[in-house]
């Protein structure tokens, strides 16, 4: 029998790991030793929280994209664009509508069940994508879309010499639950993620997406001893951990942490909001960095960070902030809030607001041809818990591939150690751009780009497909 299908419990007893009954995991190995039970309920939260989340920030996408920004003093107001009701929280939606901040993910985990695997293939996608995506689709994933209906294949979808905005926000808002699948293991996280994400991004913005996957595969491990403050803190270092230092992404998260840690007044996130303003769009190339538009990669990951760290792991707090950080406002707000639910659970959610709160999901509202679970005559096709259920298989061998160890019978997980490797060399990312003899170069102090004519850059471009397995392209660094 192989070691991951055998009962947990006796094999760590032999090992002298424990001395005590199932159920009191938590006082020998914390995070590391988890029940299934459990996890199924921080999915369930995380989808829930993420639509919450999704919907409070829609109230405000694109409306402020420059000052005058919006302030603590703004919630709770009646705003020129909420058709006479006040800026709050949409928690009460039945059912909750497929919106662009879920309905990618929702796919993509059709396609992981369809297929029953983990890793998705660059055909997988594309076969995936021309059946169910073909609507309410914009930017990068627009172009990305457009690529594949002329027979290109990821990862070229998102190169530079095809995707010309690659570098805007779409990947971070369609990829960081790949983390889910991996608890305790964000390097497996990120292979998980790595195809999905160069879908339509590349540089920089693959880096963000990158970090808010890794935030998600981390949910479990958030130290329970320390403050809400602390966790944030604890979260946005790890994360960090896996981006390269020359990335503007890393410019980014390091700016806003700084920013929040040097604040006296930690419900102050307005100045840091004003910084990033101030840094990545007003006075974007004094600081070498190219402002894109409203909906580029930079600010709105500026804005997700934000409202992770002053929200402090509140819920309302963190949906609240985001919601108010500007820009493309419910993106960084919808991976916020369905990260707390990842690390709170369902009834956590749940609890933070008054009513009844509806689980069920109207995929069909946005995607095309996806099934109907909940059977004829309901107005939504799937539920939260369902969904779950669905994906807990997936789960159990996101940690068997991580290296964990599942015991089938008891529900219970013991995840894998804590790698010593330096985080970066687990990003995928990474390992390809120390190929790049190119970006050695640069490196260096050099501008030069070995063997990259036009004549190259032109052939290329005509046969882009052929590089979605093992071709290799220098990664260039941009701002």
């Amino acid at each position: 029998m192989p070691l991951a299908r055998q009962p947990l419990w006796p094999v760590l007893a032999a090992a002298g790991l424990v001395g005590m009954a199932p159920g009191q995991e938590s006082t020998y190995s914390g995070s590391r030793l988890i029940r299934e039970s459990e996890y199924r309920e921080k999915v369930r939260g995380m989808w829930l929280g993420q639509c919450i989340a999704n919907w409070t920030g829609l109230q405000t996408e694109g409306r402020h994209r420059q000052p005058p920004f919006l302030t603590d003093a703004s919630w709770g107001q009646v705003q020129p664009y909420t058709n006479g009701f006040p800026l709050d929280f949409k928690w009460f939606f039945n059912p909750w509508g497929a919106d662009d901040d879920t309905d990618i993910e929702y796919v993509y985990n059709h396609l992981m069940v369809q297929h029953d695997t983990t890793v998705l293939t660059p055909r997988q996608i594309v076969d995936g994508w021309t059946a169910h995506i073909n609507r309410s689709i914009w930017v990068s994933n627009l172009k990305a879309r457009n690529l594949m209906a002329r027979g290109v294949m990821p990862p070229a979808t998102g190169m530079g010499c095809a995707n010309v905005d690659r570098l805007e926000i779409d990947a971070q808002l369609t990829t960081e639950f790949f983390g889910m699948f991996c608890p305790g293991a964000p390097g497996r996280g990120l292979e998980l993620a790595d195809m999905p994400i160069l879908v339509a991004s590349s540089g920089y913005a693959s880096h963000a997406a990158q970090f808010y996957a890794v935030l998600y595969a981390l949910a479990t491990q958030v130290p329970t001893g320390l403050s809400g403050r602390d966790q944030a803190v604890w979260l946005t270092r790890e994360a960090r951990r896996f981006i390269p230092d020359s990335s503007k992404s890393a410019d980014v998260i390091d700016v806003v942490l700084a920013d929040f840690l040097a604040n006296p007044d930690v419900n102050d996130w307005e100045r840091t909001r004003d910084l990033v303003d101030q840094r990545y769009r007003v006075n974007a190339a004094a600081n070498g960095f190219v402002y894109r538009d409203w909906f580029e990669s930079s600010v709105n990951l500026a804005g997700g960070v934000i409202a992770l760290l002053y929200g402090q792991m509140d819920y309302r707090r963190t949906v609240q902030i985001g919601t108010m950080s500007g820009w493309d406002s419910d993106n960084g707000t919808a991976t916020m809030g369905g990260l707390l639910g990842l690390v709170h659970g369902f009834a956590h959610v749940q609890a933070q607001f008054p009513g009844t709160v509806r689980e069920n999901f109207w995929i069909l509202r946005t995607r095309d041809n996806l099934p109907d679970y909940t059977g004829p005559g309901d107005t939504w096709e799937d539920t939260f818990p369902l969904l779950a259920d669905r994906t807990m298989p997936l789960i159990r061998r996101g940690v068997e591939e991580s290296g964990g160890l599942v015991d089938a019978a008891g529900g219970v997980w013991l995840l894998p150690p804590v790698s010593p490797d330096p985080a970066l060399a687990a990003s995928p990312r990474w390992r390809e751009d120390a190929r790049s003899m190119n970006n050695a170069v640069r490196r260096a102090g050099s501008s030069k780009l070995i063997g990259m004519t036009l004549g190259v850059v032109g052939v290329v471009t005509r046969n882009l497909n052929r590089f979605h397995t093992g071709g290799h392209l220098p990664i260039l660094i941009q701002n």
